[in-house]
């Protein structure tokens, strides 16, 4: 047998044995070195192509050119292999692996999803709706006069088209009822838009979450017991609440209510001004005339509503003292949560 053809064929197996074996890009780069570099064998060869008789020229340079093109898709292979990470020295498989750093949920969405879970345990659904409302929605259908201080322009962001930035998430519960017969029990959690100036307790948008229970021979008994549930679920077993009578638009009668303070459990301190209580929010009993700008009728139906401001509950739950600490995406401070 031709002794070139000998040399080239035992060339190209060498090199598919030792692309194989090889365990780093610098082995594949040795093999180019071997056999295709400039003082390789192929380049050899090369040279002694005119030592071949005339007659196993055409059959040597096929054999040469084609062992040639065999070595270097072996060598492109192994460059690639390596390209994508295939190199196994760099890695070692013994040690234990490195888990990602990850997000974690803010203190409000925290606070947000454990409200709607205790919700969910008494039966209420959690339902959204849009953060851009109408004023029907927001106002007209929640018994809201027309000359009350909340409909103006300095307490609520209006657009150019009559629409509005929510000032409050009671427009999902008037939705809802449009759209639904009785009885109804829903949690609607979401973000609201006032336009008050920030301070520790206030701010521009914040998230509310409202409950509403329509049904027959709901009380104000229903109410307490909803609220006390929530309240020591969410803040423990020694909690207590209390109504005192107020005025809302779309609840008569109102009230707003109160958590026993959880900073001095009850007795007094600068926190809750020495009351032994701290303001939570608003509730009532559906006024009569929601339920017939709904169509449900007010002589067979009745419920009530709540409303729950989520940043004072975290405020409440992680004794956070100023509000503008929720929102300034301090990493030191969420890092704490």
């Amino acid at each position: 047998m031709n002794p070139v053809i000998e040399k080239i064929n035992a060339a190209v197996k060498s090199a598919a044995e030792k692309c194989a074996a090889a365990a780093a890009a610098a082995d594949i780069e040795a093999v180019r070195i071997e056999f295709l570099g400039r003082n390789g064998l192929f380049p050899a060869l090369s040279r002694e192509m005119g030592s071949i008789p005339a007659e196993q020229r055409r059959e040597t340079g096929a054999a040469f050119n084609a062992g040639r093109q065999q070595i270097q898709q072996l060598i492109d292979e192994g460059v690639a292999r390596f390209a994508k990470g295939g190199d196994e020295s760099a890695i070692d498989t013994s040690l234990p692996g490195r888990r990602r750093p990850v997000g974690r949920k803010h203190p409000v969405m925290e606070i947000a999803d454990e409200c709607v879970a205790i919700f969910s345990r008494m039966g209420f659904v959690p339902v959204s709706g849009p953060e851009m409302e109408d004023i029907y929605h927001n106002f007209d259908a929640l018994n809201t006069p027309a000359d009350h201080p909340s409909r103006d322009e300095q307490d609520t962001f209006y657009f150019p088209d009559g629409r509005i930035l929510r000032s409050q998430t009671s427009p999902v519960q008037i939705r809802v009822m449009e759209t639904h017969e009785p009885p109804v029990r829903i949690v609607a959690p979401g973000r609201v838009f006032r336009r008050d100036t920030p301070d520790a307790t206030h701010g521009m948008n914040f998230h509310q979450i409202e409950g509403l229970y329509i049904d027959r021979d709901v009380s104000m008994a229903d109410l307490k017991s909803v609220l006390l549930t929530f309240a020591r679920e969410m803040y423990g077993e020694k909690i207590n609440i209390r109504l005192r009578p107020h005025f809302f638009p779309f609840t008569e009668p109102s009230v707003e209510y109160d958590f026993s303070c959880v900073v001095c459990g009850g007795k007094g301190c600068n926190v809750c001004k020495n009351s032994g209580y701290i303001e939570i929010a608003g509730a009532g009993m559906v006024d009569p005339a929601v339920l017939k700008n709904v169509g449900y009728d007010p002589e067979k139906w009745s419920g009530f509503a709540f409303g729950l401001g989520i940043e004072r509950l975290a405020m409440l739950r992680y004794r956070i003292p100023d509000l503008r600490y929720l929102y300034e995406n301090d990493v030191r401070f969420l890092e704490q949560f």
